[in-house]
C-alpha cells in the first residue's frame, strides 16, 4: 500500500502522541480514520471532532464497517499494544495490511526528504524547533512531533508544497530502523530501553545501524563526544555539533541579558549572529544548534532562522513553565531518564541559583527503574527536596522488588525526601511550608495533576 491506494486507516492505540499525529495526517489526506484506545483523552476528543471514529473498549464488534475491507484498509499499531490484543488479532487473522507506526513514517521518508532527530533525549524539543524553523520559512515542512508544539497547539504540521518531513526517530523497539533519513541529528546515546536491548553495546549498535540508513548524499549531524562511531555510506556528509566552542556547528558569545539568552551560531553553512532563545533555558542552546543545522541543510535563510528561534515557544511538558513570579515558580517536565533529570535540574540551578528546588518524580517503567535506580537517585540528589510517586507501569507488568523505594533508599543522605501516592500528592504539597521552585518530572500520568497544583499555587 501507499498513500494513494489507502482508503481507510485504523489505529490500534490511536490516542498516543505519535499515533494521533499520523491519524491527523491521514484525515488531512481525506482518508477515513478510526481506531481504539484504552481511555478517552484530550487528544482522542480532538481527533473525534476532526472526524475520526474512536471507541474505548477492546471489542471487534465495535470496529466500524468501513474499516472491515482488507484490500483498502491499512491497520497501524503501536508497540505499546499487547500482541494478544483482540482487535489486532482479528486484523491478523483476516490478512489486513498491518504496520507499526514507525513503518508508516518510514514510508513517508522514502517519498519525501526526512529530517529526523534521534537520541536518548532531546528528540522532541529539537525536532519541534526544527519544524518551527522550517514552517516559519519559505521552505515549509510536514512534521510528526513527539509532543504538542506551543506555537501551533498540535503535534502535526502540514504543507502541500514542501517535500521535507520532520520526524522524531524513536529508538524504542528499534522503530527508527524503518526510516530512511535525508538528514538526521543524533543527540545522545545514554543507555535506555535495556528491556529491549539488554546491553549498552547493543544499544549503540542499534544507533550505528540507524546511521547506515541515511540515504545517499544525505547528512548526519552528531553531538560531539557522545561515543558513537557512525556507520554511514561514503557519500554521506558527517558534521558534529555542541553548545560549546567546538564542533562544526556550535555556539559562541553566549550571554544572559534581563533573563534572556543570546548567542552567535557558528556554522560551516553560514554563521548567524544574535540568536535569541524563545525559551531561555540553557539546554535549548544545544537543541537549537542541532535544529538550526537541519534547517540550514533544508535551505532556511539566516534571517528566517534568527526570527524563528526568537519566536519558538516550546513544547508541552518540556521544561514547561506554568507559573513564574517572585513568590513561586512551577513547571512540568517530561524528563524520565537520569541524564534528562540531571539536565533539567542543572538548568533550574542556573536560572535560580539562590532558590530552593523541590521535585515531584514519577518513575516511568519497572525495567527502567530496575536498570537505573542508582542513576536516578544521583540526579535527584542535586535537588533540595524530592517527593517520589509510585512507578508508572505503562506497558509493563510489575517486577518483584522493583518499586520507587529503590530510588528513595539511594538518595543523598540527609536530604529532605518522602514517598507519596499520586492521589495524595496535593495534600502532601499543601503540607510543605517552603515550596519555592517546584518541578514535576516524569513521562507517566503525573501531568494530570499539574492543573490542580497550578490552581493551588496560584491562589496560595
Amino acid at each position: 500500500m501507499d498513500v494513494n491506494t489507502i482508503k481507510a486507516v485504523y489505529f490500534v492505540g490511536i490516542g498516543g502522541i505519535g499515533m494521533s499525529a499520523l491519524a491527523r495526517y491521514f484525515l488531512s489526506k481525506g482518508k477515513r480514520v478510526g481506531g481504539y484506545d484504552r481511555v478517552s483523552s484530550e487528544l482522542t476528543e480532538k481527533l473525534a471532532a476532526e472526524g475520526a471514529q474512536i471507541h474505548y473498549e477492546e471489542n471487534v464488534s465495535l470496529i466500524p464497517e468501513e474499516f472491515l475491507d482488507s484490500k483498502g484498509t491499512l491497520v497501524v499499531y503501536t508497540p505499546a499494544v499487547p500482541s494478544a490484543h483482540r482487535e489486532l488479532e482479528f486484523f491478523k487473522e483476516h490478512q489486513f495490511e498491518i504496520q507499526k507506526r514507525a513503518q508508516v513514517l518510514g514510508m513517508l521518508t522514502r517519498t519525501e526528504k526526512g529530517l529526523c532527530v534521534a537520541g536518548t533525549h532531546g528528540k522532541t524539543t529539537t525536532s519541534t524547533m526544527a519544524a518551527h524553523l522550517l514552517h516559519q520559512s519559505h521552505v515549509g515542512c510536514n512534521a510528526f512531533l513527539g509532543g504538542i508544539s506551543k506555537n501551533y497547539g498540535t503535534n502535526l504540521l502540514l504543507s502541500s508544497e514542501s517535500d521535507y518531513v520532520v520526524i522524531e526517530a524513536d529508538e524504542f523497539d528499534r522503530s527508527f530502523h524503518w526510516l530512511t533519513p535525508y538528514a538526521t541529528v543524533v543527540t545522545a546515546v545514554d543507555s535506555d530501553h535495556l528491556d529491549i536491548y539488554g546491553t549498552h553495546e547493543a544499544y549503540l549498535d542499534s544507533f550505528r545501524k540507524y546511521t547506515s540508513l541515511i540515504r545517499p548524499g544525505g547528512f548526519l549531524i552528531i553531538k560531539e563526544g557522545i561515543g558513537l562511531q557512525p556507520d554511514v555510506r561514503p557519500d554521506v556528509t558527517v558534521y558534529t555539533y555542541s553548545s560549546g566552542q567546538t564542533g562544526d556547528f556550535h555556539a559562541a558569545n553566549v550571554r544572559v541579558e534581563s533573563g534572556e539568552i543570546f548567542f552567535d551560531y557558528v556554522s560551516p553553512l553560514g554563521n548567524v549572529s544574535g540568536i535569541r532563545l524563545g525559551v531561555p533555558v540553557f539546554v535549548n542552546i544545544e537543541n537549537g544548534i542541532a535544529a538550526m543545522a537541519l534547517a540550514q541543510i533544508a535551505g532556511v535563510t539566516a534571517e528566517e532562522i534568527r526570527e524563528a528561534m526568537a519566536s519558538f515557544r516550546g513544547v508541552d511538558r518540556r521544561f514547561d513553565f506554568k507559573l513564574k513570579n517572585d513568590r513561586v515558580v512551577f513547571l512540568s517536565d517530561y524528563a524520565h531518564h537520569p541524564a534528562e533529570i540531571r539536565q533539567s535540574v542543572s538548568s533550574l540551578r542556573m536560572l535560580y541559583p539562590d532558590r530552593r528546588l523541590t521535585a515531584v518524580f514519577q518513575p516511568h517503567l519497572y525495567t527502567r527503574t530496575r536498570d537505573f535506580y542508582k542513576d536516578f537517585a544521583d540526579s535527584l540528589s542535586l535537588l533540595d527536596e524530592v517527593i517520589l510517586l509510585d512507578i508508572y507501569p505503562a506497558r509493563e507488568k510489575p517486577i518483584p522488588g522493583v518499586t520507587s523505594q529503590l530510588i528513595y533508599d539511594n538518595l543523598r543522605p540527609g536530604m529532605k525526601k518522602r514517598m507519596c501516592r499520586k492521589e495524595d500528592l496535593l495534600d502532601v504539597l499543601k503540607a510543605c511550608p517552603d515550596i519555592d521552585v517546584l518541578i514535576t518530572l516524569g513521562a507517566g500520568d503525573i501531568d494530570n495533576y499539574v492543573p490542580q497544583i497550578y490552581e493551588w499555587l496560584k491562589d496560595r
